[in-house]
């Protein structure tokens, strides 16, 4: 069980356009790291220590899942992602962006990558002005004092002068803010496991993952579809009602939204692709007692991948019961998806091309993704 740990972290950029920099971290950590919580003002200062041109800094509260020397790593991948190339050498120096951690929890840290609470917050007013701001009661591990009396009781020892300015850096929603149920759905071999098994592991999510392993009609249906299609479709709807409805009806306190690789309309399109026309009717006629009956998802998204694609992954993890599948019977289960995205006004619906993607071995392709979802907006088809 992961918990959800808080952390305040410090911002502060002087190299090309400082607003842009300082807004791409806050947006890049909501996406890989955690909830924004806070943000303070923008505050500029002289460069600290070396001549260069003014920062701008700001201090945020920070709401995740991740350990303190995690959540380093992350934060340093975040700054290589927006441009900053770090030296060896510990002059000071300008710098696209710098992110350092304040504080996390209580915790006092000494190790050969991080301290925390950071060695020279208390001696920085770019760090204590903006941290007051948006914490004045926090105390401090060490000295057990606020922050408001740490800064009003003349500890920080900074001449620098700072200035608020009017410009502000726009607190990004994250996913846990927005969404209490998302549905990843795709073709065969599009990836939606693996999607939903990374976004679990970022975000705390509870998974809903289709039992298709267990059934044992599967392996039959692909030796001879004719025969099996109907108790294959008629076992995969039962079971998919009773892992929904039971999953979806049971919160866990401990998880912060629930994502599935499914969805309950699944069925019906399998079904419609499988199913001869008497079957189909009667199997319908099933399926719409049961959908009544499913909670919606707050977001569905649809993985888009060629048929190319499909059937190289398809390949590659190797299912013998899967190698028998055609161009033809994707195109159609495509096609029936497609349709149902069409049918289906009330239902939010995102569609995301991953054809050119590999969001399980590329960080990048994954944040994109993770970006597209997060700043999709309700009532705006994709």
């Amino acid at each position: 069980m992961k918990t959800q740990r808080t952390a305040y972290l410090s911002l502060g950029s002087n190299q090309g356009d400082c607003l842009q920099n300082l807004q791409k971290a806050v947006d890049l950590i909501a996406i890989s790291i955690g909830s924004v919580i806070n943000i303070s003002s923008i505050y500029k200062t002289a460069s600290w220590g070396f001549k260069g041109g003014d920062f701008l800094n700001i201090c945020l509260q920070l709401s995740t899942c991740l350990q303190a020397e995690n959540l380093l790593e992350k934060l340093l991948d975040i700054e290589q992602k927006i441009g900053r190339i770090r030296s060896d050498s510990k002059a000071y120096q300008s710098r696209l962006i710098d992110i350092d951690i304040l504080l996390f929890e209580d915790d006092i840290i000494k190790s050969k990558k991080l301290v925390v609470p950071h060695k020279d917050m208390l001696s920085r007013k770019f760090v204590m002005i903006p941290l007051a701001e948006i914490a004045p009661n926090l105390t401090h591990p060490i000295t057990k004092k606020t922050i408001l009396i740490e800064l009003q009781q003349g500890g920080c020892k900074d001449n620098l002068a700072i200035e608020k300015i009017n410009e502000t850096i726009k607190r990004p929603v994250s996913l846990v803010e927005k969404y209490n149920y998302i549905a990843i759905e795709g073709n065969i071999g599009a990836g939606k496991t693996s999607l939903v098994n990374l976004m679990s592991d970022d975000f705390n999510a509870k998974t809903v993952l289709e039992r298709f392993a267990d059934n044992p009609f599967l392996p039959k249906f692909y030796k001879d579809k004719e025969r099996y299609a109907f108790p294959l479709e008629m076992s995969f709807l039962a079971d998919r009602y009773q892992q929904l409805s039971d999953d979806l009806a049971q919160f866990d306190l401990f998880k912060n939204f629930i994502v599935s690789d499914y969805y309950i309309f699944k069925s019906l399109i399998f079904a419609q692709v499988t199913l001869a026309p008497e079957e189909y009717n009667l199997y319908r006629r099933m399926f719409d007692l049961m959908y009544k009956e499913i909670t919606k998802p707050d977001l569905y998204v649809y993985l888009y991948q060629n048929t190319d694609r499909l059937l190289e992954n398809i390949k590659k993890r190797g299912r013998d019961y899967e190698q028998d599948i055609t161009a033809n019977y994707l195109d159609k289960i495509h096609q029936g998806y497609s349709n149902f995205i069409k049918s289906e006004p009330n239902l939010e619906s995102l569609i995301i091309d991953v054809s050119e993607l590999d969001f399980v071995n590329n960080p990048q392709d994954y944040t994109q993704i993770i970006q597209t979802i997060q700043q999709f907006t309700p009532n705006s088809k994709a």
